[in-house]
């Protein structure tokens, strides 16, 4: 059984008869949702899974120059209020949060819903070489239940502090087979798919073709420098990025752009 958080404080959507649907849709119930504003953005959450047994969304927030953090690593907070809120939602909407290595050491979350009414999801960390230590949070003992994923060939036992280790092929472009991941999380009965950062995680599940919506949001903030949203082989041509439909939602001062993907992925990136 999920560990559920209690933020009814915090949270305004707490009592809106969506937000009680969305939380019985998540794991069983498919009673059709009732009309709300908010019913666009959350019902896709909720479409048929892919070939590999996942339905996988993407999410970055970035200023509005594409940046998602300074030079220097910091991020907190991009995004406003609204923003945070809207990523508390999906983690509890969602099975599992996928998250890099790089996230956890500049940012060190816990990535719970304690700022909403709904169910913790499972942690995933991505950690190719295995580089962490067991000092982080994720990896304490007594939260929701955490997998480290590390390349097959990673040496050392199969717990990480209190994390399960998941073992994986290593992609041939660097990092791990993120194909081979969403099977693995679907055997788990891990079939809703939360990839929350960083920019290069995002930007590899997005080259690897394994994402079927993207949530970006644009705080209106300029920075001039830091580290870019998305990374990506160089593109010699418009014609090699990738041009999609898309659906923009307010939130508090910030702009949502809900994504539809499909598993697309830029020409860049294609295999020849």
């Amino acid at each position: 059984m999920d560990a559920v958080s209690d933020s009814t404080a915090q949270d305004p959507l707490w009592q809106d008869p969506l937000w009680q649907a969305l939380l019985r849709r998540r794991d069983s119930d498919t009673a059709p949702l009732p009309a709300s504003p908010l019913t666009d953005l959350f019902a896709p959450l909720f479409q048929p899974p892919g070939p590999d047994g996942c339905m996988v969304l993407g999410r970055l927030a970035q200023t509005l120059d594409g940046r998602i953090a300074t030079a220097s690593g910091s991020s907190q907070w991009i995004g406003g209020r609204a923003d945070i809120l809207h990523t508390h939602r999906l983690r509890a909407l969602c099975h599992a949060v996928v998250i890099g290595a790089g996230t956890v050491k500049h940012d060190n979350p816990r990535l719970t819903t304690r700022e909403v009414t709904g169910p913790h999801p499972v942690r995933v960390v991505l950690d190719t070489e295995r580089r962490l230590g067991t000092g982080h949070t994720l990896f304490a003992p007594g939260g929701p239940p955490t997998l480290l994923a590390c390349a097959q060939d990673a040496p050392g036992p199969d717990h990480h502090g209190s994390a399960e280790l998941l073992r994986l092929p290593r992609a041939a472009i660097g990092g791990l087979d993120l194909c081979a991941l969403l099977p693995r999380l679907a055997e788990r009965g891990l079939t809703r798919i939360f990839v929350e950062g960083g920019g290069l995680t995002v930007s590899r599940f997005l080259a690897a073709g394994c994402l079927d919506r993207l949530h970006v949001t644009v705080a209106p903030v300029l920075l001039g420098s830091g580290i870019p949203a998305f990374t990506l082989p160089e593109a010699a041509r418009i014609a090699d990025g990738l041009r999609f439909d898309w659906t923009v939602h307010r939130l508090g001062q910030d702009m949502l752009f809900d994504i539809v993907l499909g598993r697309a992925r830029p020409a860049v990136c294609s295999a020849p």
